[in-house]
Formats: structure tokens, C-alpha cells, sequence
């Protein structure tokens, strides 16, 4: 009898862990993932407070590509790498940057997103069809930004401005001729406004790529899951499409 129960009493003990084991394998395969969800059209809630955004669907899609279940994090930017260090999320999807100061730092993924700077201008200007030829003109431009350095080098007469919206609304108005900005800035606001009267123009401004960002600690398979999903959407058109969707043209791809 004392020889049975001692066989009971081993035989739950390996079925106990057995299910300890099968549920550290189900919850490594939860992706947790630290975003803004106030960062739109990236990350953000729509009008029934649902977390959506560009960053969002690239996120879900992948990780369901990878074999792994997805959960968010709400983070404000300033303390995104803190939380990712002290491990409160595996990775951040928040439109991170590739550089080399951070890939010093930190691993990247494949990228998910390019984009470059352009310049923009009414419809109806012909006398700015290059960079080149904001020489002496007027420009509305954050002073403290990248843009508002590549203006003043490309010899443009600067107008401050706080943001974005209010470099175009002086575009549109014709107080100022033209703005620099990032291109999916301005992808997203003609989606929002498609009858506003600009154009864009490209030309030799910064190129960017984004993806998502790991601790040098993480797990190399998990960044290799993460890359052959990625690359599998890029090439079946599942990301081109969540690219549309946001931006009405595709910015998955080089």
C-alpha cells in the first residue's frame, strides 16, 4: 500500500510539472510589447478607446505570423527604454529609429518602416521643384529639429513654428512657402485632409528606417522569429496593406 501511494505521489508530482513546464513554454511564447498608444496614427485609441494604430497591426501581424500571442504595454515615450531595460516589456513598437548610437546599445529587428525627409509645397508652386531652390525663401520649420537645421543649410529664411500642422497651415495660407518634414507626417495628413492643395518634393534628406527594439539580453531566437515573419509579410503583401490602409502608399519597403 505505502509502495502505491509513494507511486501516486510521483506520478502527480511529474504530471505538476509537466504542466509547470508546458506553461512557461506557453507564456514564452507571449510577446509583450511596450508602445505610447498616444502616438497617432502609430499607436493610439480610436473613438471606442480600442489601441490601433499603424505600429499596432504591424505588431499583431507579426506576432501571429512568429507563433506568439501579443500583449501591450502602454509606456509614455520618455520612459520606453527604461521600462524595455527593466524588462517590464520584451520589446517596444513605437516607430524606434535604427541608428548606430542605439544599435550600440540595443538589437534591432529587420526594419518595418522607411521613410525620408521631403519638402512641401502648394500645388500650384512652380518655382520650388528642388531643396535647391528654398534658397531665400520662406520656411516654416521647428528651430531645434533636424529639418529645421537641413532648411537653414539649404539657405531658407525660417518662420518658427511649434509643430507640423501649424508649418502646413502656413504653407496653405501662403505666408510661407514651403516645410520640411518627415514624409509619413505628411502621408497621414493628406489621408486625414485628401483635399488639401500641397505636393510633395524629395530629394537628398535623411533617409530613416524603423523596427523593433530588444535588449542585447533577449533571446536571438525570439529576434529571429520576429525577422522571418517580417520578411514573410513583406513578401506575401500582408504589411504593403497595412501600409495602405494607414498611408495610402507603401511604407514597408526600401
Amino acid at each position: 500500500m505505502k509502495k502505491l501511494l509513494a507511486l501516486l505521489t510521483a506520478f502527480i508530482f511529474v504530471l505538476a510539472a509537466c504542466g509547470s513546464n508546458e506553461n512557461k513554454e506557453k507564456d514564452s511564447k507571449t510577446l509583450t510589447v511596450g508602445t505610447e498608444g498616444t502616438y497617432a496614427p502609430f499607436t493610439f485609441h480610436d473613438k471606442d478607446g480600442k489601441l490601433t494604430g499603424y505600429d499596432v497591426e504591424v505588431t499583431e501581424a507579426v506576432a501571429k505570423k512568429a507563433g506568439y500571442k501579443v500583449k501591450f504595454v502602454e509606456t509614455q515615450w520618455d520612459s520606453m527604454f527604461s521600462g524595455l531595460n527593466a524588462g517590464r516589456f520584451d520589446t517596444v513598437a513605437n516607430q524606434v529609429g535604427i541608428n548606430a548610437e542605439r544599435k550600440e546599445k540595443y538589437n534591432f529587428s529587420n526594419p518595418y518602416t522607411y521613410s525620408e525627409g521631403v519638402l512641401v509645397v502648394r500645388k500650384n508652386n512652380d518655382t520650388i521643384k528642388s531643396f535647391d531652390d528654398v534658397k531665400g525663401k520662406k520656411l516654416a520649420q521647428t528651430l531645434t529639429s533636424n529639418y529645421g537645421k537641413l532648411a537653414k543649410d539649404k539657405g531658407a529664411e525660417i518662420t518658427s513654428v511649434e509643430g507640423f500642422n501649424q508649418a502646413i497651415e502656413m504653407v496653405l495660407s501662403n505666408r510661407v512657402e514651403g516645410t520640411f518634414n518627415d514624409k509619413l507626417s505628411v502621408l497621414d495628413y493628406q489621408k486625414q485632409k485628401k483635399s488639401a492643395d500641397i505636393k510633395l518634393i524629395t530629394g537628398n534628406a535623411e533617409k530613416s528606417q524603423s523596427g523593433f527594439v530588444f535588449t542585447k539580453k533577449t533571446d536571438k531566437k525570439v529576434i529571429e522569429d520576429i525577422n522571418k515573419a517580417i520578411d514573410a509579410l513583406q513578401k506575401d503583401g500582408t504589411l504593403t496593406k497595412i501600409s495602405k490602409k494607414w498611408f495610402g502608399e507603401d511604407v514597408s519597403k526600401a
